[in-house]
């Protein structure tokens, strides 16, 4: 197994739902390159320019939940069954009246946040987290959530730490480049749903200076304790605020040809991308992302973190 240890610990937070096609603003990007040092590895260079500018607080609120972005990949191709695969949807994983949800509320962490982008014309909004780097800039979350798997990655990707019920306390990070396994960038595989943005300093500073960031772990044991974080933004949550599942995993019964793990969770989009941490608390090491689930079940999975999801981080951290 290989770790990966942690900065420091932190905050985070925020929103979803309708429906937003507007894009203008910092919106070009390079073309994808495999990267040299690692085949397994796609990235793309993205201009920043006028990004901060363009998530205005009504675009922020009205972001889609980037969860559906996950059932677009299964619908272009994916080796699976995509009737299954619908977390995001708006109609999935709907609360009994009465019943008491199994996502608990949780305070701010600082180096988790929130994730905006914008695809195929529309604006988006997913969960993310500041990991240990080299560059002190990196930031992971679900390959869904920066490429479409297959296809374009996104424009006008920020991240938004510590943010909860409209506030910025630690400012709106551009990114400069998005790393992607080349497994989802060309084939929109759920095995390998994770990607990892570098940001560009702000005001001088990098990003885990400010806010700190979580040790990661690759080739783990099976079957651990994880606890997740996400913002889910479909009923009966609101966006507004950080939620958390805590579990053992278990492989998906489902798909199993993904090689994911599930735990009890019904968090519903715009949790996507949020960090696993082993163990029960947040100053855990990373070793997955909120991904996907399944209709009428409440259960989150994640992708196994191995060599290929460590070559892409290592391609993040080190650019």
């Amino acid at each position: 197994m290989t770790r990966t240890r942690s900065l420091a610990t932190g905050f985070l937070s925020l929103s979803a739902a309708a429906v937003l096609a507007l894009t203008s603003a910092g919106g070009a990007t390079a073309a994808p390159a495999e990267d040299k040092a690692s085949p397994s590895v796609t990235s793309t260079v993205v201009d920043a320019a006028g990004v901060a500018d363009y998530w205005t607080a009504d675009r922020m609120q009205s972001a889609i939940p980037g969860d559906v972005l996950a059932g677009k990949a299964l619908e272009r191709g994916n080796r699976s069954n995509a009737g299954l695969v619908e977390k995001g949807k708006k109609s999935e994983v709907k609360a009994t009246k009465g019943k008491p949800t199994i996502a608990q509320s949780e305070a701010p962490v600082k180096h988790i946040g929130k994730v905006f982008f914008t695809l195929a014309g529309s604006n988006y909004v997913c969960s993310g987290n500041a990991v240990t780097s080299a560059n002190e800039s990196t930031v992971s979350t679900a390959g869904h959530c920066l490429n479409e798997g297959p296809g374009a990655f996104a424009t006008n990707f920020a991240f938004v730490p510590a943010y909860e019920n409209g506030a910025e306390p630690y400012g709106k990070w551009t990114a400069k480049s998005l790393h992607a396994p080349t497994q989802w960038s060309a084939n929109g595989d759920m095995a390998y749903d994770t990607g990892f943005a570098v940001m560009n300093t702000l005001n001088g500073q990098t990003l885990t200076d400010v806010v700190g960031g979580s040790g990661v772990a690759f080739n783990e044991a099976r079957g651990l304790t994880y606890k997740s974080f996400g913002y889910p933004a479909a009923s009966p949550f609101n966006g507004q605020t950080l939620k958390s599942c805590t579990g053992t995993a278990t492989n998906d019964p489902n798909n199993p040809q993904f090689g994911t793990q599930g735990i009890p969770c019904d968090m519903t989009g715009g949790s996507s991308g949020g960090p696993w941490f082993i163990g029960t608390s947040s100053s855990g090491v990373q070793n997955s992302v909120n991904s996907y689930g399944y209709n009428r079940s409440a259960v989150m999975y994640g992708p196994y973190w191995g060599s290929v999801i460590q070559q892409t981080y290592a391609s993040a951290a080190t650019s």
